[in-house]
């Protein structure tokens, strides 16, 4: 799902790596398996990759760049989680910070049909079937699960599961994962409400509008820690029974460059890199009992 920011507090989102996304080895692609480590070393030779810009790797997300997954909205300083791992993607590639180059796409234009003006877009995507129809995705570079949000003191404050719920107004960005989620899951009495950024979710909350917001959990922990005095995580919960819900970075469809940044992931994941970055960025779970 996506997504919002302003600054944090320092060390106000350090996490466990046992989060709610630990890195794993199970990844969902898009795209064909690799090809054989010495084919893939040739045709991921940097000078061999067909990119945007000649000699640049250029990398979309939107803006603002909201925390935990970027820090003070910009995206270029190698902080925050998805500024992290795309910098990291780029140096498995032979890519230095000087030769990446940032591109703004808004979160719901992304996947949509096309063709892209970037290489690869970071911005806590969910790989879904119906995405994977208009574009293509890595595999998976982090696991997601979805954070319940209500104010201190609400009818809906302290529930122990997802049935107390069902009578709740809930609050989602339009176009992300956590629609779904609640549509399918929660299952609430009335329509969720949805609004186009998730700023607008939040500032109905604070409006008490609606009587809680259902958002990745990373996010949840920023909201409550930064964009809603007095807010509370109700808990969190899996956005399904079966697969797991998982990031991916975004390609226009076709693009040969899959295989060689599936390459790089996966030299992060058994490096311990990758789970190293989400250990440093992100939040982690305590704090946000399971929701069944």
């Amino acid at each position: 799902m996506p997504r919002p920011s302003l600054l944090l507090a320092s060390g106000a989102l350090t996490l466990a790596v046992a989060a709610c996304a630990p890195a794993s080895d199970t990844s969902t692609s898009a795209s064909p398996a690799g090809t054989a480590s010495g084919a893939a070393s040739a045709t991921c030779a940097k000078d061999q990759l067909k990119l945007a810009t000649p000699g640049k790797l250029t990398i979309g997300t939107d803006k603002p760049a909201y925390e935990p997954w970027f820090k003070n909205d910009d995206p270029s300083n190698g902080q925050g989680f998805e500024s992290a791992v795309a910098y990291a993607v780029a140096q498995q590639m032979g890519f230095t910070k000087d030769e990446v180059t940032w591109a703004v796409v808004p979160f719901d234009s992304s996947f949509a049909p096309g063709p892209k003006q970037f290489d690869f877009d970071i911005n806590q995507t969910s790989v879904t079937p119906e995405r994977q129809k208009a574009v293509d995705f890595s595999d998976g570079y982090y696991t997601v699960k979805q954070g319940v949000v209500a104010l201190e003191g609400s009818k809906y404050a302290k529930v122990s599961g997802l049935a107390q719920l069902k009578d709740a107004k809930i609050g989602v960005q339009a176009g992300t994962t956590a629609l779904q989620a609640v549509q399918q899951v929660i299952q609430p009495s009335n329509d969720p409400s949805v609004f186009n950024q998730q700023i607008d979710a939040v500032n109905a909350l604070k409006n008490k509008q609606i009587d809680a917001i259902v958002v990745d959990l990373p996010t949840a922990f920023y909201v409550t820690a930064a964009q809603i005095k007095g807010s509370t995580i109700v808990g969190q919960f899996a956005a399904n029974s079966g697969t797991p819900e998982e990031f991916g970075l975004l390609f226009q469809k076709g693009n040969a460059l899959v295989t060689c940044v599936n390459k790089a992931v996966g030299e992060l994941k058994s490096s311990g890199e990758l789970a190293k970055i989400e250990s440093q960025w992100l939040t982690a779970a305590a704090g946000a009992p399971e929701l069944k």
